[in-house]
């Protein structure tokens, strides 16, 4: 399907175009390939729109101006819905000799709490993390750069942000994940509306080490509240204030070069949450199981696969993306997570749902449409962007920010 949107800028890339690989490239690598674990269901109906295209690979979905639709944010633009016209944020300098753009994920979320959503978000190895206040509808209309504020500083050696409400108070803490183990895990809490002028986000460290490529939040010792996953265990929310007692380091596992986020569900659907990781640098999509009412090491069962042919499964989301009532993931190939360097990382980008059915058997299920040109970056973003009933998804990676729109079956 063609594009109806090919938007060029100095600094961005003149199309939007396919990954080419040579014949006897792709011969060497299918015949290197791992056996497939998932059987693949029918391709999903899907029309695909490319907005831009530049190395960012962060993106995030809500209503910029204040009209009711849903925009987008990626990068250095914002895209005004319904037709996504691009309009100027802020600039993004590039990282590593241009193989990046500093920005390493971004939120919408009003930390001023004038009313407009503003853009917060993070960088590879920047010290900072920086908020962008939405200029209004003023400043909108007019396409001036948002101002930038720290929030607070994040150490240089970031993977990625995430937002969650840890404390359940209904302001999310902006979690800050880092490929070095030995990193402290810090949650940066937002200050509530009316607070006296000063920080916007004060730094709570959950844990002096361990924090580690992949992150993920949910309840795992099923008492109700959320608990913190890293690459070497769990981090166990304390009984009664999250930010007012140490939180213990289970380390009960470790998820090697673990997806951003780590998914904690019930993927078995025996009452008891599990993990669900990606290989964020190699082949493998895997579950660990939890057996009910075990403890320590024997708390989660070894990796069991769910897919070992896609690689670069370096985000993901849960969703029930085709309506079925049964929550699959929605995933795909992260391109030149390491220039290139990773095991799969020449094969051609897509994205794919794993869809689950309730006698618990799973099928991966090709985007039709994204094969060899959409590839995931660090986030994956999905909503109704049409208003037609059907989840959409946005996705922000180094071959572009595209729009994938769902048609069904």
């Amino acid at each position: 399907m063609r594009d109806s949107h090919d938007l060029r800028f100095p600094t961005l890339r003149s199309a939007c175009v396919p990954l080419l690989l040579s014949a006897v490239i792709a011969a060497e690598l299918h015949a290197q390939q791992p056996a497939v674990d998932c059987p693949l269901g029918p391709p999903i109906p899907c029309e695909v729109r490319c907005l831009a295209v530049s190395p960012n690979e962060g993106c995030a979905i809500g209503d910029v101006d204040g009209d009711g639709d849903l925009d987008i944010v990626a990068g250095a633009l914002w895209f005004e819905a319904p037709d996504f016209v691009a309009r100027p944020v802020r600039d993004v300098p590039e990282v590593s000799g241009g193989a990046y753009l500093a920005n390493n994920g971004e939120h919408l979320i009003d930390v001023d709490h004038d009313g407009w959503l503003d853009v917060v978000s993070g960088s590879f190895f920047d010290l900072g993390l920086f908020a962008y206040r939405n200029p209004g509808a003023e400043g909108l209309e007019r396409g001036v750069r948002w101002t930038p504020f720290e929030l607070g500083k994040i150490g240089n050696t970031n993977e990625a942000t995430m937002l969650f409400d840890l404390d359940e108070d209904g302001l999310p803490e902006i979690l800050v994940n880092s490929w070095n183990n030995s990193a402290a895990l810090v949650a940066f809490r937002l200050r509530a509306p009316g607070a006296a002028d000063g920080p916007l986000a004060t730094p709570f460290m959950l844990g002096a080490r361990g924090n580690g490529h992949g992150l993920g939040v949910g309840d795992i010792d099923g008492d109700g509240d959320l608990d913190v996953v890293v690459r070497v265990g769990w981090y166990e929310h304390p009984d009664q204030d999250a930010f007012g007692a140490a939180w213990k380091l289970h380390r009960d596992f470790d998820l090697g070069q673990a997806s951003c986020p780590v998914l904690v569900t019930d993927w078995d659907s025996d009452g008891t949450n599990d993990l669900v990781v990606g290989a964020g640098h190699d082949y493998g999509l895997h579950w660990h199981r939890q057996i009910p009412g075990a403890k320590g090491a024997e708390r989660f069962e070894p990796r069991r696969p769910i897919d070992t042919r896609s690689s670069q499964l370096h985000t993901m989301t849960a969703v029930d993306w085709t309506g079925t009532g049964m929550p699959g993931i929605l995933s795909g190939k992260r391109v030149r997570g390491h220039n290139g360097k990773d095991p799969g990382a020449s094969e051609p980008p897509a994205l794919w749902f794993y869809e689950r059915t309730p006698e618990g058997q799973v099928r991966r299920r090709d985007l039709a449409g994204t094969e060899g040109r959409v590839g995931t970056g660090l986030q994956i973003r999905t909503a109704d962007l049409d208003g037609d009933g059907r989840l959409d998804a946005v996705v922000s990676g180094k071959t572009g920010t595209y729009v994938v729109f769902q048609r069904g079956d």
